[in-house]
């Protein structure tokens, strides 16, 4: 973050091209800087056992524990010498809780003498199933209070009574990461401080080269905090600084203001509404409508429940901009939700859709769909109706970016799904404006005020929390199929049911199942000895064919995914929308945009296998008609498992904010950031944006302030440092595009 010469050396000059491919291939770091800022996850007291109560499954964890049991199994092998194969079975206690460690073949003979009752020892592996129990497969080891073993060296040699347990991958152990990190310390001396003097001072935090020590050597817990709390400052601040210049730079921009004209299109549009809009759709209406009519690029960002009708607000502010002459285009991620957008927008507008049409409104226009696989004469067409101006509202997927894609005048750019699209994507879109046009980026999926904050920083916010009249109640019920079959067996019938009473359903499925995974992989017999190899998740084109013969035989079942033809995919949709199909198998191609007001009940295999905004956007497509909707999530995962208490919170709320903080607090926000940040491995390692919100807040006043008072920061080279460290090319791009 703070890279000088010093910090920027290569790892390979500090600790040898060996350790420095590693570090490179599976942590990201390449300079020292880097590993600098590779901060520890917690610490371990000397003499302290540790909790293993909580340990995460499918995780790569670091435990310090005592052994309290060691057996060594034979059993019959074919692959074994003589026939004969070994298994060590070794049991580890925190006094609480037990683990289990597994040692098969030619790897038992170590361990069988180094790992005796009563051995103290610091342990690194993957967590995984076994028989129902959690255990480590051939975990690595470093004994404690060593016996000149070199790992126990480098742990026994660390100062202080805190072992520094590190973020560490099967090829580098915690261990190892502490020796690398002990060899560079001497460089955190170097460290340029990135905070005005005056903040820091202000705020009572410790020097960067100090904090770099005490989070790295610490000595106490006191250590810790004073650490923590000076680089949680740094993270936020220099972020926050990043998105006030950009801001400030947004601010200078022309942009053509689009101020509806009376009695249009709009008015035209809101007479013909068959219901009243909800007191937000109106505020949020408002809050676009004020952005648009300024003479700088509104950058706003829209986000709502599932079925809060954010499309219905997107739209009527594209027909603003045609009131005021411009043009509107929006970009959806598929070509599926794509074409879903057109037959929705075409539906709600009616004959105001057909201008220059024989019927078409006095007040209309042409709205044209543009994607990928359209035939060659109706591209043609499109290209043709955007660029004379005829058509004033253009729908499509990445196609309207191409270099033939020319406007008449294009004045807002929407975004649909903002997370599913490369920054470079929207950038070509928004250049294709005669000055730059103004953005609304949509999202279904709810985000914690500060996340947006820290993510989308350089938007302003609209927020639609309120689900329109006539939306129905979505019931949600996890079914443990591995303990209770016969609740599964219940879940098909409910289906029939639903079906019987005029209905429709979906299932859904999180793989297609034509192979598409390593054939080799998929067809492996799991052995005893690689921990029964988990199975595939479940596939579409199985599951279709097991339902269609077993319990949902007779019903018209039809499926959908990614892979099938777009003509072939927008078939099976309006077959579905027209009551043909009564249940649609599918993948997550159905999550976002999909509006089938008579599918009533869902079904998701292995919901373990998705993450909680996504179980709650695929939610969101049952319920939008007046009948109730009911949702079940199908999972094998054991009671205790985070997997299943993850999915006990999606069924126990139907509120996204609130799912989307528990999201966030299980999956920290390097996914969320990276999403955002066009895959770029998030910037903040010590920043919680949950926990943090008050840091950020204030962050975020700091840095606006720095910013209006010298944007070039020519008075804060260490900031200016910092910030180019922060902003290596790619994420300069995806803040320069927004």
């Amino acid at each position: 973050m703070d890279l000088v010469p010093v910090l920027d050396e290569p790892l390979k000059k500090a600790l040898g091209a060996a350790t420095a491919k590693v570090m490179a291939e599976h942590l990201g770091l390449h300079t020292v800087g880097d590993l600098l800022h590779h901060y520890p996850r917690r610490y371990e007291e000397r003499g302290q056992l540790t909790h293993l109560a909580d340990l995460p499954m499918d995780e790569h964890v670091t435990v310090v524990a005592q052994v309290a049991d060691a057996r060594l199994h034979t059993f019959a092998s074919s692959k074994a010498p003589r026939g004969k194969g070994q298994r060590l079975e070794v049991t580890i206690t925190d006094g609480s809780g037990r683990l289990q460690l597994v040692f098969f073949g030619n790897g038992v003979h170590k361990p069988h003498k180094e790992l005796l009752p009563g051995t103290r020892a610091m342990f690194s592996g993957k967590v995984s199933v076994f028989n129902r129990r959690l255990q480590l497969a051939h975990p690595a080891y470093a004994l404690l209070g060593g016996d000149g073993d070199e790992a126990a060296e480098s742990v026994d040699s660390w100062a202080g009574t805190l072992i520094p347990i590190y973020p560490a991958t099967a090829k580098l152990e915690s261990w190892k990461i502490a020796k690398s990190v002990q060899t560079v310390l001497p460089s955190a001396q170097e460290a340029v401080d990135p905070l005005p003097d005056a903040l820091r001072d202000g705020r009572g935090l410790v020097t960067l080269p100090e904090a770099l020590l005490k989070i790295h050597r610490p000595r106490t817990n006191t250590d810790v905090a004073e650490a923590r709390a000076r680089l949680k400052w740094d993270e936020a601040f220099v972020l926050q600084v990043a998105l006030a210049r950009r801001r400030h730079a947004d601010a200078q921009l022309p942009a053509v203001a689009r101020v509806p004209a009376p009695d249009g299109l709009l008015t035209a549009f809101d007479a013909k509404l068959p219901f009243t809009l909800t007191d937000g759709q109106r505020k949020v209406s408002q809050e676009i409508f004020d952005g648009l009519a300024t003479e700088h690029p509104m950058h706003r960002l829209l986000q709502g429940e599932v079925g809060s009708g954010k499309t219905l607000v997107a739209l009527r502010a594209m027909l603003a901009v045609v009131d005021a002459g411009g043009q509107a285009a929006m970009l959806a991620p598929t070509e599926v939700l794509a074409q879903q957008h057109h037959r929705s927008v075409t539906e709600m507008m009616g004959e105001l859709a057909e201008g220059g049409m024989l019927g078409g409104a006095e007040h209309s226009t042409k709205v044209v769909l543009l994607t990928g696989s359209m035939g060659a004469a109706g591209r043609r067409q499109a290209l043709l109706d955007l660029v004379t101006g005829e058509a004033g509202i253009v729908i499509g997927t990445h196609a309207l970016i191409e270099d033939k894609v020319q406007f008449h005048d294009l004045g807002l750019v929407v975004v649909d799904e903002q997370h599913r699209f490369g920054v470079e994507q929207r950038d070509a879109l928004r250049g294709k404006g005669k000055q730059p046009p103004h953005l609304l980026v949509m999202t279904a999926t709810p985000i914690p005020r500060t996340v947006a904050m820290t993510v989308f920083g350089d938007l302003e916010t609209s927020v639609l929390d309120q689900l329109p009249a006539g939306r129905s109640p979505i019931a949600s019920h996890v079914v443990p199929a591995a303990d209770k079959p016969h609740f599964l067996a219940r879940a098909w019938e409910r289906v029939r049911e639903e079906v019987e009473n005029g209905h429709q359903a979906y299932v859904v499925c999180p793989r297609i199942g034509d192979e598409e995974d390593d054939p080799k992989k998929a067809r492996k017999k799991p052995s005893p000895e690689d921990d029964a190899e988990k199975r595939p998740p479940l596939a579409v084109l199985d599951v279709a064919a097991q339902l269609a013969k077993g319990p949902l035989q007779g019903l018209r079942i039809e499926v959908l995914h990614g892979r099938m033809h777009p003509d072939d995919k927008d078939a099976v949709m309006r077959r579905f929308a027209a009551g043909e199909t009564d249940v649609l198998v599918a993948t997550t191609v159905i999550e976002v945009g999909v509006n089938v007001p008579n599918a009533t009940a869902m079904v998701i295999m292995d919901a373990d296998r998705f993450g909680v905004s996504q179980l709650h956007q695929l939610r969101g497509r049952v319920g939008r008609g007046s009948a109730a909707g009911l949702c079940l999530l199908v999972s094998e995962m054991p009671e205790a498992s985070p997997a299943r208490q993850r999915l006990n919170a999606v069924a126990a709320t139907l509120d996204g904010f609130e799912l989307s903080r528990i999201d966030l607090e299980q999956r920290r926000e390097g996914d969320v950031l990276g999403q955002a940040q066009s895959g770029v491995r998030s910037s903040l390692r010590m920043l919680a944006v949950i926990e943090d919100e008050e840091i950020i807040a204030e962050a975020r006043e700091e840095a606006t302030a720095v910013v209006a008072a010298d944007p070039e920061l020519t008075g804060l080279p260490g900031l200016r440092t910092a910030l180019d460290a922060l902003l290596d090319e790619e994420r300069e791009r995806y803040l320069d595009k927004g």
